[in-house]
């Protein structure tokens, strides 16, 4: 059996022009990536007035409130002037413009809540409506749902007090 051996003429030659080569294609290829810049402010803080949002359009419309939280897409997106704010999840607080002191957890959280004041919702939809209403609180899906200008309420479980448009329950 015979065995046939190929010759390569000279192949440690050929490695200065492959590495050139390599090295060209890199430079050519991070020349043409777009350029990335620092977000400013900064995604977790950074924001004037111990305000920190996180979020695409947190926070978005903030002019001289203080002391806001909000997380998730739209989380206090109307937010001006309101202070002591926390606001999860998508759209919590979202109309949110001049109410201070309010806790929406939840995808719809006090969505609609503009002026409105120490109110707590935790929970899907829950005071989805409410507008104006102050000190009220709503734990569960869709609770206290239709309230718009109510005050001192308090509704706990699944659709508690869900068609409620103004109940002053206070006694």
């Amino acid at each position: 059996m015979k065995t046939t051996t190929l010759l390569i003429g000279n192949s440690i030659n050929h490695l200065p022009s492959r590495c050139l080569l390599i090295l060209i294609s890199l430079v050519l290829t991070c020349g043409f990536l777009p350029r990335t810049g620092a977000v400013t402010p900064a995604p977790d803080g950074g924001y004037p007035g111990f305000n920190t949002a996180e979020g695409d359009n947190a926070l978005q419309s903030l002019t001289s409130g203080t002391s806001n939280t909000a997380i998730g897409f739209d989380a206090l997106f109307s937010n001006s002037t309101g202070s002591n704010n926390t606001a999860t999840g998508i759209g919590a607080l979202g109309s949110n413009r001049t109410g201070s002191d309010n806790t929406a957890n939840g995808f719809g959280a006090l969505l609609l809540n503009t002026t409105g004041p120490n109110n707590t919702a935790v929970g899907f939809e829950v005071l989805f409506a409410n507008t104006a209403g102050f000190e009220n609180a709503g734990t569960g899906s869709r609770a206290l749902f239709a309230n718009t200008t109510g005050f001192h309420n308090t509704a706990d479980g699944f659709s508690a007090l869900v068609r409620s448009r103004r109940c002053e329950c206070e006694q």
